[in-house]
């Protein structure tokens, strides 16, 4: 069997590589060691305490106000190492978090092979966001076979001279990883939500934590809320609170006393999913919530001036909207109050992935080292069986992945939105360049 070993720090990146570790922990060739630098130390325990994971390594290297180049030093120096240990076939990163970019950089430094999953992201501004566009630029020259989510992304990587060959589309885990969330109806586990499934209260969810946003931009996120939630007292706010005291600082004193906001903790992702759900409109600067919503009918305004991700404003389920508070008060209203440009949104196709996108992975991964024929692509034609079953050292291969899936099928009554396909539908709430960066219209 193949040993591959998944790195990574947040709870983003581990609700994307939980399908993929179910995936391969099904697959008669691959062996998935999983190792945790945990730079989101109890955000990351949430997700493997949903999803059934046990770390094999746990770098721990989690402290008070650490830097980036903190988090850069630590991965290295516990990887480096352990990489020499265990000498995988191929470590597995994923997206643009600094752990991503130090663990593919110990990887290149070890001489193991990299595999980039959500590969291909470009805002084309390397400050925004900050440090992810460079994070997932390095991360980009460090691999070896790059797994792009969309399309979009793919010919982003093409524009940066990766060879086609080495570029699979997928669709985003995280897809596969909602849709089975939704389905579990996890309970909110925060006395401020206890009755949020009992009114009829229309309810905005917020999320909030980007660096470039800190300061001045994150006050006038606060101060935004705090003008919704006096202009229509009855929507409901929520905000489940990151806990980085820079965020908490610049939000907290203009909402705190404010009855229509509920402020929580951070949510377990079951917990997350099914907020989610429940939301009327989703207002975030997150990467990952951007792609969630479209995947469940949400309308997403994007608290950002720049989005790597143009494929939703050109669905039209997301819209970027920026950090001016005025700004931000007029989006949210016009959603609340016109029926026309919120089910504009709400019924776009979801750009993002179909549930299938650890199948995908796990088959990329096996073409990639000759063990099967390459897998359809997101968008195409469902995979064969014939390449699966004719590949070398692969007997009982195609059983192995047809059943790997079976955790995270979507549940009875989720509805996995309708695939978009790039065909130049109008987009909404920012302009895309020549070359799919997306900006804020000014």
């Amino acid at each position: 069997m193949k040993r591959l070993m998944v790195v990574y720090g947040t709870r983003p990146e581990a609700i994307k590589m939980a399908p993929v570790i179910e995936a391969l922990d099904r697959s008669p060739i691959f062996r998935p060691t999983v190792t945790v630098t945990a730079q989101h130390r109890g955000l990351l325990d949430q997700v493997h305490s949903l999803f059934g994971i046990r770390a094999d390594h746990d770098l721990d290297i989690l402290s008070e106000r650490q830097s980036l180049a903190d988090i850069t030093v630590r991965v290295l120096d516990g990887l480096c190492p352990l990489l020499r240990h265990e000498r995988p076939e191929a470590v597995l990163v994923q997206g643009d978090t600094t752990t991503a970019f130090a663990g593919a950089l110990a990887a290149f430094y070890s001489q193991v092979p990299v595999v980039h999953l959500e590969a291909g992201l470009r805002t084309g501004d390397r400050y925004s966001p900050f440090p992810e566009e460079i994070n997932r630029r390095l991360a980009t020259q460090l691999a070896s076979l790059h797994l792009a989510p969309t399309p979009h992304a793919r010919d982003n990587l093409l524009r940066d001279g990766v060879p086609p060959s080495s570029v699979v589309v997928t669709g985003n885990t995280v897809i596969d990883a909602l849709l089975w969330a939704v389905g579990r109806q996890s309970h909110y586990g925060d006395p401020a939500l206890a009755d949020l499934d009992d009114t009829a209260r229309r309810v905005l969810l917020v999320t909030a934590h980007r660096r470039e946003s800190w300061g001045g931009a994150m006050e006038s996120i606060g101060g935004a809320l705090a003008d919704l939630a006096r202009a229509e007292p009855d929507l409901l706010i929520v905000l489940p609170l990151h806990p980085n005291p820079v965020v908490r600082a610049a939000i907290l004193p203009q909402v705190a006393h404010i009855g229509s906001v509920r402020l929580t903790e951070p949510l377990a992702y079951g917990a997350f999913a099914r907020l989610m759900n429940r939301a009327h409109i989703i207002l975030t600067d997150s990467g990952g919530i951007q792609e969630e919503g479209p995947g469940l009918g949400k309308p997403v305004l994007v608290i950002r001036d720049t989005t790597e991700r143009p494929e939703a404003l050109r669905a039209g389920t997301s819209r970027l909207v920026g950090t001016d508070r005025e700004h931000i008060v007029k989006q949210v209203r016009l959603l609340l109050h016109d029926r026309g440009a919120y089910a504009a949104m709400a019924k776009a196709v979801n750009p993002y992935g179909d549930g299938r996108a650890a199948d995908r992975t796990v088959r990329a991964i096996g073409h990639w080292m000759g063990l099967c024929g390459r897998p359809a692509e997101f968008g195409d034609a469902p995979d064969s069986a014939g390449d699966l079953a004719s590949a070398p050292d692969a007997a009982g291969v195609e059983d192995g992945l047809a059943a790997q899936r079976g955790p995270f099928d979507a549940a009875e009554g989720v509805v996995v939105h309708e695939q978009y396909d790039d065909i130049g539908v109008p987009h909404r709430g920012g302009d895309v360049d020549e070359f799919g960066h997306a900006r804020l219209r000014q």
